[in-house]
């Protein structure tokens, strides 16, 4: 399994710093946050592309992974008037051209908080409204979608492997799968495996990391309460042939290089 290191917790650091401590502790790729100062994608776009490539060759370490920020930072299709939600979807459009030119193998996304009072009808229109748009961009470009679930801490839409299902049977595109990040499944005592049964093929990539069970929070492997080592063997025994992200966020944020270091070392430890 190929392991990557997520950059959300670099964002008080030069960008250089991503690639070389990706190099220097043994991470085979980089899954890149999209936002500012790293990686925003209208910046990309007005030519610091240009700067990543540079480092991806320098440092020989692939971004394989784009992850706009979007869900209410200013961006949240799932919620807000039909200008915002046209803002919304322009701007992972610009996210999804980004991430192919970059050469990730796919830009990755998930549905925000649609709000207290939408109904189940309402939050489904917009939903599959959304994601029919970003699957055809996808498509256009030949770049390859992800959507994931995120926590009820985070959403109030797609949180679950189930909501993952339905989705992605509903669009029907070659160009949309699922990603999963084990957190969601096990504070809401889904089984995580279950997720893989679910998906089958439409599975492409995995965050790994650890829970305390009752939060969002996510915590360096090893750390929390998640049984990581015969999970990991599970998915081994599955066969699953994707990629998996350690994706530490912003608990680690002041001293990510020790906490990158780290959370390898751990999981190297954990998956022998």
């Amino acid at each position: 399994m190929k392991i990557g290191m997520f950059t959300s917790g670099y964002q008080r650091n030069d960008i250089e710093d991503i690639f070389r401590d990706a190099k220097r502790f043994g991470y085979d790729y980089i899954e890149l946050w999209g936002a500012r100062p790293h990686a925003y994608p209208y910046d990309l776009k007005r030519g610091g592309k240009e700067e990543l490539r540079r480092l991806i060759d320098k440092y020989e370490i692939p971004v394989k992974a784009y992850t706009p920020e979007h869900n209410a930072y200013p961006y949240n299709y799932m919620a807000g008037d039909e200008h915002q939600w046209r803002d919304s979807i322009d701007y992972l459009r610009t996210a999804i051209d980004m991430g192919s030119e970059i050469g990730a193998d796919f830009t990755i996304i998930s549905a925000g908080h649609a709000g207290y009072d939408a109904t189940r009808s309402q939050k489904w229109e917009r939903l599959t409204r959304s994601i029919r748009e970003l699957a055809d961009h996808a498509q256009e470009r030949e770049h390859m979608l992800l959507i994931e679930a995120l926590t009820p801490f985070e959403s109030n839409v797609c949180t679950s492997s189930d909501d993952l299902c339905d989705i992605i049977s509903y669009i029907d595109s070659p160009w949309l799968g699922a990603m999963c990040d084990i957190v969601p499944p096990y504070v809401q005592h889904e089984s995580i495996m279950s997720c893989f049964k679910k998906l089958g093929k439409s599975l492409k990539h995995l965050h790994i990391v650890d829970s305390d069970g009752k939060s969002d929070t996510h915590f360096l492997p090893g750390e929390g309460n998640i049984p990581l080592r015969e999970l990991l063997m599970e998915i081994e025994d599955y066969g699953y042939q994707g990629s998996a992200t350690i994706e530490l966020v912003t608990a680690y944020i002041n001293e990510p290089s020790l906490y990158a270091r780290r959370a390898i070392d751990s999981f190297r430890d954990i998956y022998r």
